[in-house]
C-alpha cells in the first residue's frame, strides 16, 4: 500500500517511523517547508513534494494527516472527497468536521482521528479494571497533565509554530486530546464546568492552564487539570471509590490498585519502551494505533474512535470555555444548556 504523509513536522516524522516500522509500504510526503522535506527525505528515504496536488497525483491508498491543528481537516476534506482513507492527528477544531462526516457516510473509506491515548499500556489496564469493577463503580478522579511548554520541543523556539497560537494553543490542544480517552474509560460527560488563564511568563498568547470540573452520565465526578507550566511532565490519575482506588502515574509507568476488602496494593508495571532521541513519550502506542489504522483499511478491525466521537469530544472543549467565558456550567453541544 501506498501512504501519502501530510505535514512533515514532528508528528509527521514520527508517523513515517511508524509506517517503516510496520512495513506498511510505500511512503512519500508533503510538506510547503523546504528543510522539512529536505529532512525526511534524507533522514528516512522517502520521495517528498512541495505541491500537494503532485502528491496526491501519485495516487495514495491513504493519507496521514500531520499538519497543525488547523489545517486537518482542510486535508482530510480533500482526501475524503478524493476517496482515500486518512488519518488526522488529535483535533482541535470543528469548522468544517459536520460536513466532513457527511461526505465520509457515502464513501467506502476509514476515516481515522486519532485517539493514541487509547493504546497506552497502562490507560487499556485501567480500562480493564474500571470495565471488571476491581473496586466497584467509580465515584470520583482527579487527573493532572502537564508539560512546559518549550519542552515540547526542544529544537525549535515553541513562539515559532501553532502551539504558541490561541486558536490552536498548546493547552488548549491537550484538553480533548486527554478526554478522547477518559470518555472512553469513563463515559460520556454530560455537564462540564471550567475555569482557565494565561498565568505564566510565557511568551505566548494562550492560555497556560485549563481546570475542568466534569460530571458524568453514570454519576461519576471529577476534576482535570492541563498545563503547559509544569517543569516535569506529568500524567497523574486517581479514580476513587468507596471500595478502593486506581492510581496511575505516567513518569512511574504503573498503575496501582488498592482494594479496601483486602487492604492492600497491587501493581501492574508498563514494559519498557522506545524514546527517540528529543520526545519524553515512548513509540509504542503510536505504532499500535497505525497498526489498527492499517487494520481498519484492510477490513481485519473497525475503526475504534469515528468523527462522530471527535466531534462529541470538541464540542466538549467549547463547552467548558463557553463555561469559563459566561460564569455558568453548560452542556456539550448547548441543548437545554445552562445551569446557574
Amino acid at each position: 500500500m501506498k501512504f501519502l504523509v501530510v505535514g512533515l513536522g514532528s508528528m509527521g516524522k514520527r508517523r513515517i517511523r511508524n509506517l517503516q516500522h510496520l512495513g506498511a509500504g510505500e511512503i512519500t510526503g508533503f510538506d510547503p517547508r523546504a528543510d522539512r522535506r529536505e529532512e525526511a527525505g534524507s533522514r528516512y528515504r522517502i520521495k517528498t513534494f512541495a505541491s500537494f496536488e503532485e502528491a496526491l497525483a501519485e495516487d495514495p491508498g491513504a493519507l496521514i494527516v500531520s499538519t497543525p491543528p488547523d489545517k486537518h481537516l482542510e486535508y482530510a476534506l480533500k482526501a475524503a472527497g478524493s476517496g482515500k482513507h486518512f488519518f488526522t492527528e488529535a483535533g482541535v477544531m470543528t469548522d468544517g468536521l459536520e460536513e466532513l462526516i457527511v461526505l465520509c457516510r457515502d464513501r467506502r473509506i476509514v476515516a481515522a482521528p486519532s485517539c493514541t491515548m487509547r493504546f497506552q499500556p497502562s490507560i487499556r489496564v485501567i480500562k480493564k479494571l474500571v470495565e471488571d469493577r476491581v473496586v466497584g463503580g467509580i465515584q470520583a478522579f482527579t487527573y493532572h497533565s502537564g508539560q512546559y511548554l518549550p519542552d515540547w520541543h526542544p529544537w525549535e523556539d515553541y513562539r515559532s509554530f501553532y502551539v504558541s497560537r490561541r486558536e490552536t494553543g498548546a493547552c488548549r490542544e491537550i484538553v480533548p486530546f486527554e478526554l478522547v480517552w477518559l470518555t472512553w474509560v469513563l463515559g460520556e460527560v454530560e455537564l462540564v464546568s471550567c475555569f482557565k488563564g494565561k498565568l505564566s511568563g510565557l511568551e505566548a498568547d494562550i492560555d497556560d492552564v485549563y481546570q475542568l470540573l466534569l460530571g458524568f452520565q453514570g454519576g461519576t465526578l471529577g476534576h482535570m487539570l492541563v498545563d503547559v507550566i509544569a517543569r516535569v511532565p506529568y500524567r497523574v490519575l486517581k479514580l476513587i471509590s468507596d471500595e478502593g482506588i486506581i492510581s496511575w502515574d505516567w513518569r512511574e509507568k504503573c498503575v496501582r490498585v488498592f482494594r479496601a476488602a483486602a487492604g492492600e496494593w497491587e501493581e501492574y508495571r508498563e514494559p519498557a519502551g522506545m524514546v527517540e532521541k528529543g520526545y519524553v513519550i515512548e513509540e509504542e502506542m503510536y505504532i499500535a494505533e497505525m497498526a489498527h489504522f492499517i487494520k481498519a483499511i484492510k477490513g481485519e478491525e473497525q475503526y475504534q474512535y469515528s468523527l462522530a466521537e471527535d466531534k462529541k469530544v470538541l464540542e466538549l472543549l467549547l463547552a467548558a470555555e463557553q463555561s469559563w467565558e459566561n460564569g455558568i456550567h453548560i452542556q456539550p453541544g448547548g441543548i437545554g444548556g445552562q445551569r446557574k
